[in-house]
C-alpha cells in the first residue's frame, strides 16, 4: 500500500510546474503538497496546523519521500501555493483522488448533509448543504458537490459522480439519490449500485416490499437467492441484521427502466434494548450480483457514514482553495 501510494502521488503530482525559482527550493515541491494533502484528510485547516502535523508525523512521511531538510515554515507553505497553478492543481487532485479509489477498493456512500457552522445570520446567509463521496472504509472524502440554493440532492449528485471513477466500486445512495438517471450513470461507468427504496418511484418500493415479505415468511423460498445475517450485542443492546436477495425479478414492471438491475433486497434490523424488541424492514435495489453479504455490508457501511456527524460537519477544505489559508 505505501508504494502504492507514494508512486500515484509522484505520477499525478510530479509534472505539476513548481513557480519558484531554482535558488530558492530548499524543500522539493513533492514535499510539500504530501504534506498539505495528508494533512488535510486529517483535518488540518491551517499552514500552522499543516506544520504542526508535518513535525508530528516526520517519521511517517519519510517513509514516502526524504524530507532531508525536514518540515517547511507557514509562510514556505504560503508562499509556494499562492504562486501554484491552480487550475493545474485542482486538475492533479482530482486524477489521484480518482487513482485512490482502484488502491482502496472501497464502498462509495453518498450522503447529503447540512454544515450548520455554514449559517450567517448576521450576513444573511443560509446553511451550506453538501453532498459527498465517502470511502467507507478509509474514511476519506473522495469529493464533494455544493447543493444550489435553488436545486436539491438530485441535481447535485451527478455532477458528483461525475467527478468519479466508479468502475468496480460500490456505490449506496439513500432514497432522495434512487433516480433512474442516477442508476443509469453509475452502470455506465462500470460501477455497481445499492440504491435505498422509500415512496419515490411510484409502486416501486411497495412492490418490492410485499414480494419480499411474502418470500422471506416462507420455510423454504425459491425465490430467495440468498440469505446473510449477522448480530452484535453489547451495552445492553442486542441486535440482528438479516439481508436476503432475489434475482427472479422478470415479474417487476419497473424492471427495464433501471439499468442493469438484477437483484432486489431486503435488510431485517431487530433490535432488543431493556426488553423491548423492535423491527425494521428497508428494502433496496442494484444491479449486483446475487450476494446477500456483499449487499448488507455496503449497507452498513452506509449507515455508519450516515450516522457520524462528525464526519459531514468537519468543513473539507479542497486543496485549490488553500491560497485563504494564507
Amino acid at each position: 500500500m505505501t508504494k502504492d501510494v507514494s508512486s500515484s502521488f509522484e505520477s499525478h503530482f510530479g509534472e505539476l510546474s513548481d513557480p519558484r525559482i531554482e535558488r530558492s527550493k530548499l524543500y522539493p515541491l513533492s514535499e510539500i503538497l504530501f504534506v498539505v494533502l495528508s494533512g488535510s484528510i486529517c483535518g488540518a485547516e491551517s499552514w500552522r496546523d499543516f506544520v504542526l502535523f508535518g513535525k508530528e508525523k516526520l517519521d511517517f512521511m519519510r517513509q514516502y519521500y526524504p524530507f532531508e531538510h525536514g518540515i517547511p515554515c507557514k509562510n514556505t507553505f504560503s508562499r509556494v501555493f499562492a504562486a501554484l497553478d491552480t487550475e493545474a492543481f485542482k486538475r492533479c487532485f482530482i486524477e489521484w483522488v480518482k487513482s485512490l479509489q482502484t488502491i482502496l477498493k472501497d464502498v462509495i456512500a453518498i450522503d447529503g448533509k447540512t454544515l450548520c457552522s455554514s449559517i450567517n445570520e448576521a450576513c444573511g446567509a443560509s446553511a451550506i448543504h453538501m453532498v459527498s463521496a465517502f470511502a467507507t472504509g478509509a474514511r476519506l472524502v473522495l469529493a464533494q458537490q455544493k447543493v444550489d440554493e435553488k436545486s436539491n440532492e438530485i441535481t447535485a449528485i451527478p455532477k458528483l459522480l461525475g467527478l468519479l471513477d466508479l468502475k468496480g466500486q460500490i456505490v449506496t445512495i439513500d432514497a432522495m439519490g434512487t433516480q433512474k438517471a442516477i442508476a443509469k450513470q453509475i452502470h455506465d461507468k462500470d460501477g455497481y449500485y445499492v440504491l435505498a427504496l422509500k415512496g419515490n418511484q411510484g409502486t416501486l418500493n411497495e412492490d418490492v416490499r410485499l414480494f419480499l415479505e411474502a418470500e422471506f415468511k416462507k420455510d423454504a423460498s425459491t425465490a430467495i437467492t440468498d440469505r446473510y445475517e449477522e448480530a452484535d450485542k453489547g451495552h445492553g443492546r442486542i441486535e440482528m441484521r438479516r439481508c436476503v436477495v432475489s434475482s427472479q425479478i422478470d415479474w417487476l414492471t419497473q424492471k427495464e427502466q433501471w439499468a442493469g438491475l438484477k437483484t432486489i433486497a431486503m435488510i431485517e434490523e431487530t433490535q432488543e434494548i431493556k426488553g423491548k424488541t423492535t423491527t425494521e424492514h428497508r428494502f433496496f435495489i442494484s444491479n449486483l450480483p446475487a450476494d446477500a453479504k456483499q449487499v448488507a455490508l455496503a449497507v452498513r457501511a452506509h449507515w455508519l457514514i450516515e450516522s457520524a456527524p462528525q464526519a459531514h460537519e468537519k468543513e473539507v477544505h479542497d486543496p485549490y482553495e488553500l491560497r485563504a489559508c494564507a
